[in-house]
């Protein structure tokens, strides 16, 4: 019995070495792929910290490289939900984002137009479903309203009423 356990957790911690070889992860995320994989809870365990005791994953680290190649695409707050989910804490993601910030500050406004610019041209005019559903796209991407309508005027994009007249 000693010796099964003993095999898979050394499984478990090649496993996890060649699931870093690939990509960095979290701790959560590997833990995930472990378990996945199938091992049981104890394996899963030793393997992450068997990894983490050599510096193989560093959620400060993670969160901090994963800002930093994304700060000039996404708003502020999907980068947050988007470490959330990858089982970082707030206080984590919050360092982080402070320490990239201390690098270069992201231009929210720019992200946000270069976001919009994507989905329409500049002096458009929309109809009320396409508003709303620009409306919606952007805020699922974490844009603050008063942003969004900021940036709309700034480019002259319009809603008008269609009253059945194409």
């Amino acid at each position: 019995m000693m010796m099964e356990i003993q095999e898979e957790q050394r499984q478990a911690r090649k496993k996890a070495m060649k699931l870093l070889e690939r990509m960095d992860r979290t701790e959560k995320g590997l833990s995930d792929r472990l378990l996945q994989a199938g091992f049981s809870e104890q394996a899963v365990l030793d393997a992450v910290s068997y990894v983490k005791s050599y510096g193989y994953i560093n959620d400060s680290r993670y969160a901090l490289n994963y800002i930093t190649y994304r700060i000039h695409e996404k708003s502020r707050q999907k980068i947050f939900q988007e470490l959330y989910t990858k089982g970082i804490d707030r206080e984590t993601v919050s360092e982080a984002w402070e320490q990239a910030c201390s690098l270069e500050e992201p231009d929210e406004r720019m992200i946000l137009r270069r976001t919009i610019e994507k989905r329409c041209s500049p002096v458009t005019e929309l109809d009320e479903k396409e508003m709303r559903r620009l409306y919606g796209y952007l805020a699922r991407r974490g844009f603050r309203p008063g942003e969004i309508s900021s940036v709309l005027e700034e480019m002259e994009i319009s809603f008008h009423k269609n009253y059945g007249n194409k």
